[in-house]
């Protein structure tokens, strides 16, 4: 009997133990916040300056020469004084921290033959593709820090040409947009080798990327100008962004694109961005099932959201799941960020997200709505793969201004986004009459929620 009783009280821990998690999910954010590593580096100096030779017009010699030697001897700093330095494509290595003095600017070319291709994905797609601006890819312990400048130099008259991006002339002779070939390698699944895009027809580069990268720090600096998304890490561990401004409007410019990576953290950024300001991802159709890498442990904190698609979006390229998102104490307001959170995929793409925890996030005013879900995203509404968004929970977020609450936009015959809980939040200025639109959702709940005044 003593057995008995003994094995019951212990399953009713490990049950209870599980409810705690399930309704306490920041005790374990700073678990996951302490498995996070930040790298350190050696006290070594290696000043780009001295690497350089004078009848070059381009820093990215003297550049490279540096991050190489400071890699050979076992690591450290490799430093960027006060001042413009103009250059092509940067590879940085295990064991090196790029550092910008204040009142330091790395100029980059518009020319993309100072972009070779390299491994990468674009937009969930495996390729290769324009050399990012910024690229590491297998290394481990890497950094960018300083209060200097990163200026890509993109406009409409250059990497933002439209013609450049919406006719394309392409090597078998036909033309198209940017992304044509692209998606048409995926739709065909050629072999990643057939899939090389360069000169005047590869697609935009990111700004910073970093590929398969353990151990990374982004700290301090300023992006502005970027041909593409402004920092991706693809399928990375231990990632931080802290401090960073992050100022670029144009095609797909995106803040922060994590993919398929594992313990993330941004903290104490400020977005002012074209597109999304973070949106997480884990690969597009059937390359993200060759994978089926999550993204996982994320937390964004602290951080200060201006224009853009979202706040914070999963998706749309988000095949291989998502899971562990926790965003709390930020700032977002601006009549062009369309949504707070945003959850986005169709029956075609797939995907599981869950357990998205948001909490203590004020909000001046957004277009459309504080959550929005899309579970048919750029109107697929047939597919073998419904996406399933599950375990949303909202506490202490306050919006002066938005069309709606929640806008669910899915499928009347399935629900495919459900337990959405919203706890002790206040909603002011919901302009339209219904102030929550659920088409395929279930298990939505609200506890101490007030719309324009009113308990709902």
């Amino acid at each position: 009997m003593k057995k008995i009783t003994l094995s019951l009280i212990l399953l009713f821990l490990v049950f209870y133990a599980g409810q705690v998690v399930a309704v306490n999910p920041w005790r374990q954010m700073r678990k996951v916040e302490k498995a996070i590593k930040q790298p350190s580096f050696p006290e070594r100096i290696f000043r780009i300056t001295d690497y350089y030779n004078p009848s070059d017009s381009l820093y990215t010699m003297a550049i490279d020469k540096a991050i190489t030697m400071c890699t050979a001897e076992g690591g450290g700093v490799v430093l960027v004084p006060k001042g413009t330095y103009k250059t092509g494509a940067i590879h940085l290595r295990s064991n090196v921290n790029l550092h910008l003095e204040e009142g330091a600017v790395l100029l980059f070319s518009i020319d993309p033959a100072l972009y070779p291709p390299v491994l990468t994905r674009i937009e969930g797609i495996d390729c290769y593709n324009l050399s990012p601006l910024i690229y590491a890819y297998n290394e481990e312990n890497v950094a960018v820090t300083g209060k200097g400048l990163l200026d890509g130099q993109a406009d409409f008259t250059n990497w933002l040409l439209p013609d450049k991006i919406l006719h394309v002339q392409f090597p078998d002779g036909t033309t198209g947009k940017e992304k044509d070939m692209l998606n048409r390698a995926l739709e065909e699944q050629w072999p990643l080798e057939r899939r090389v895009f360069e000169k005047g027809y590869g697609m935009r580069p990111q700004f910073i990327h970093l590929y398969k990268c353990k151990n990374v720090l982004l700290e301090d600096f300023e992006v502005n100008r970027s041909p593409f998304w402004l920092i991706h890490p693809l399928m990375s561990e231990n990632v931080i962004l802290r401090r960073l401004t992050l100022r670029s409007h144009g095609w797909n410019n995106d803040g922060c694109d994590p993919e398929s990576c594992k313990n993330v953290l941004i903290e104490d950024c400020f977005f002012d961005t074209g597109d999304d300001c973070i949106a997480i991802k884990s690969g597009k159709d059937d390359d993200g099932r060759k994978w089926m890498i999550p993204s996982e442990n994320i937390i964004v904190r602290g951080c200060t959201m201006r224009d853009g698609h979202a706040g914070v979006a999963i998706g749309s390229e988000i095949t291989g799941g998502c899971r562990n998102v926790w965003v709390e104490n930020c700032q977002m307001d601006s009549p062009n960020l369309a949504r707070i959170i945003r959850i986005k995929s169709n029956p075609n793409r797939g995907g599981e997200v869950c357990n998205v925890f948001v909490r203590n996030v004020e909000v001046g005013a957004c277009d459309l709505a504080i959550l929005g879900i899309e579970l048919k995203y750029w109107n697929v509404t047939e597919g073998k793969y419904d996406p399933s968004f599950h375990n949303i929970r909202f506490e202490n977020v306050n919006s002066k201004k938005s069309r709606y609450m929640i806008h669910v936009d899915g499928f009347e015959d399935r629900a495919l986004a459900k337990d959405i809980f919203f706890t002790n939040c206040r909603f002011e200025g919901v302009s339209e009459p219904e102030v929550n639109i659920l088409k395929g959702a279930d298990n939505v709940k609200f506890k101490n929620v007030t719309i324009n005044g009113k308990s709902y």
